[in-house]
């Protein structure tokens, strides 16, 4: 294996622990009515448990407002009740025909709360780019020793590794900034 493709694979692995970062913010509640904050939430349908966006029309219709369409009148139950089971502490509104949740405003002991979790998060996922950057030595350290590549090569190769980690770790910082801002904006 030549090192470009180490380190191109290393980059596509670095850039799955951003898209997983941004995911995960994505289902934190910042204060906004968001269609993500249901992505986790499970419904028991036909027997199978399903993601409640498979069952229904989700939508935001205002800022602090999700509104629920259930493709079968016959699942509404079934949503409240896991929508109750889930973490995200929003009561669900329910006319027969679509469920509502008011978002609630956030506290400011949640919002700081939140931000804690969120620099745990960004600090996980810093982490995880540093063991790829480790991998990537490891594997660019053994090319050497085997005599596959030069040692200037490696030394290079080393060096590029370094600029791609601190690339990936400043685009963590700065989707932590706008993740935090978010969370704090009243």
């Amino acid at each position: 294996m030549v090192i470009t493709d180490l380190i191109t694979d290393a980059e596509n692995r670095m850039e799955k622990v951003i898209e997983n970062m941004v995911r995960e913010y994505s289902a934190l509640r910042a204060g906004r009515a968001n269609p993500a904050l249901l992505d986790k939430v499970m419904v028991e349908c036909y027997g199978a448990l399903t993601p409640v966006k498979q069952t229904a029309n989700i939508s935001c219709p205002e800022p602090r407002l999700i509104v629920i369409q259930p493709w079968d009148k016959n699942n509404i139950a079934a949503i409240e009740r896991a929508i109750m089971k889930s973490d995200l502490g929003i009561t669900p509104m329910s006319d027969g025909v679509v469920i509502r949740l008011a978002v609630p405003q956030l506290t400011e002991e949640r919002r700081r709360e939140l931000v804690k979790l969120c620099s745990k998060r960004a600090e996980e996922a810093k982490v995880a780019v540093r063991n790829v950057r480790r991998d990537l030595n490891d594997d660019i350290k053994i090319m050497e020793k085997a005599k596959e590549a030069s040692e200037d090569e490696c030394k290079k190769a080393l060096e590029d590794t370094q600029k791609l980690t601190d690339k990936f770790v400043k685009r963590i910082d700065e989707i932590l900034q706008k993740k935090e801002a978010e969370i704090m904006e009243v």
